[in-house]
């Protein structure tokens, strides 16, 4: 399969593979419900279990993956997205076809913080409830001290999740198309 294949108008290329609009859906379901079960606490382990195994598929795909998919195609200068991001709220940001250099940035914030959050509710849930790959290697008083970093974790992801769809919204306006449309069919106009 082709990265940027036209489809029959001719209108629209493919930007994100299948791999990558799934992730992102998925995450999106499973941090949602993270965030919002505690009881039963197995749901909200699952959650973050579906979380983390993504994670671990995704930064492989991000060196592996489609041309849109690789870190490669999105990580820019820190300079570069600092002026994407100044343009962008002038309405004059350039428009790119995969992630902009401020959305590569904002991807690598929520995979590292998704990651820091996951980790710490291990250590939680394998000191608290000597359950999970950490069982028994987590001291009870440990887990009580990472519980409040977990959930401080969980409402910085947060925060970033409400950032980046703010400003999805706004980079869909200013370049005046659909992103999270493309983030569903994977097509973008060229």
């Amino acid at each position: 399969m082709a990265d940027e294949t036209e489809n029959s108008s001719g209108t629209e290329i493919l930007v994100w593979d299948p791999f990558v609009r799934i992730f992102h859906w998925t995450v999106v379901v499973a941090f949602t419900v993270a965030y919002l079960v505690e009881d039963p606490l197995v749901v909200h382990v699952w959650a973050g279990y579906v979380i983390a195994a993504l994670l671990i598929v995704r930064v492989a795909w991000g060196f592996v993956g489609s041309k849109h998919a690789r870190f490669s195609d999105f990580l820019y200068a820190p300079s570069t997205a600092m002026s994407y991001v100044r343009d962008l709220l002038r309405l004059r940001g350039k428009r790119y076809l995969g992630h902009s250099p401020g959305g590569g940035y904002m991807v690598l914030a929520l995979l590292v913080m998704l990651a820091a959050t996951g980790i710490a509710g291990l250590i939680v849930y394998g000191g608290e409830e000597n359950a999970g790959p950490l069982a028994g290697l987590v001291s009870k008083q440990t887990a009580e001290s990472m519980e409040e970093v977990h959930e401080v974790l969980a409402n910085i992801t947060l925060a970033l999740v409400l950032i980046h769809v703010a400003a999805v919204l706004f980079a869909s306006f200013a370049h005046r198309e659909n992103l999270p449309w493309s983030m569903i069919t994977g097509k973008k106009r060229p």
